[in-house]
């Protein structure tokens, strides 16, 4: 009899151990997409067709296309954040991004995770924390030479390293761990803030809360109005004069 009390007192000891670590601790996870609500299934044989283009869908490859750089604004209701783009290192990313921004698929979405001294994350959500349409999953250029740093945007993904849609992410510190394999891969860097970074640090600070299954919503909907393609010298113009990239976070 006494060993089975002390057999019980042992395991109630151990849950409410487990339960305490459990409220204690809370790591900073990688930003990354809900997952799918259903599996993905392979379509029954039939004669090929084409598939209807989604907001996102990369294009194929255009010779033409000599852009090394490529500039959005990102009108926010907190102010506007101008983005250089990559499209020499990041040639997938940036077609994939700029493919949503072409077709306004960005307008009306929020910063709907916001982790301070982490990122802010965007792209997937309206205000009520709808789901937006999104294209098929992108390859994974986590190796293209660009880190994770205080001011550089990336693509958000699940588990899945060739996940990444219409989800991106702003670095608010250096995040030299995102760099590093997760999941077989690393997070994607395909552009960096030309300016508005006072902007990111703002939605940063916000106070955040917990909407259904979702954690570090901000209490207040920070909304991207618009998001739209500008030529060089229109960001030039927006940027501060020769803009550089975000000073390195100091920790």
């Amino acid at each position: 009899m006494n060993n089975l009390l002390a057999f019980a007192a042992a395991l109630v000891v151990s849950a409410v151990t487990t339960s305490a670590l459990a409220q204690a601790t809370k790591p900073s996870e990688p930003p990354s997409q809900p997952p799918a609500t259903q599996p993905e299934t392979k379509p029954e044989t039939k004669p090929e067709t084409k598939p209807e283009a989604k907001p996102g869908d990369v294009k194929p490859a255009d010779d033409k296309k000599t852009e090394d750089r490529v500039y959005v604004q990102l009108s926010t209701s907190m102010g506007d954040i101008v983005l250089e783009l990559d499209h020499v290192k990041a040639p997938i990313s940036t077609e994939n991004f700029l493919g949503y921004v072409e077709k306004g698929a960005y307008d009306g979405t929020i910063f709907h995770r916001v982790i301070k001294k982490f990122m802010i994350q965007g792209g997937g959500f309206d205000a009520n924390m709808k789901e937006r349409e999104k294209g098929k999953g992108i390859k994974n250029e986590w190796k293209n030479g660009l880190s994770n740093k205080r001011g550089t945007i990336a693509m958000a993904r699940t588990s899945d390293p060739n996940s990444a849609s219409n989800q991106f992410f702003i670095n608010t510190v250096d995040n030299a761990i995102l760099d590093q394999a997760r999941d077989g891969a690393g997070y994607a860097v395909f552009g960096r803030v030309l300016s508005g970074m006072d902007v990111v640090d703002k939605i940063e600070g916000v106070k955040t809360t917990n909407k259904g299954f979702h954690s570090d919503v901000p209490a207040e909907p920070i909304t991207i109005k618009t998001a739209k393609k500008l030529s060089a010298e229109e960001a030039a113009k927006l940027a501060p004069a020769g803009a550089k990239p975000a000073e390195p976070s100091k920790k």
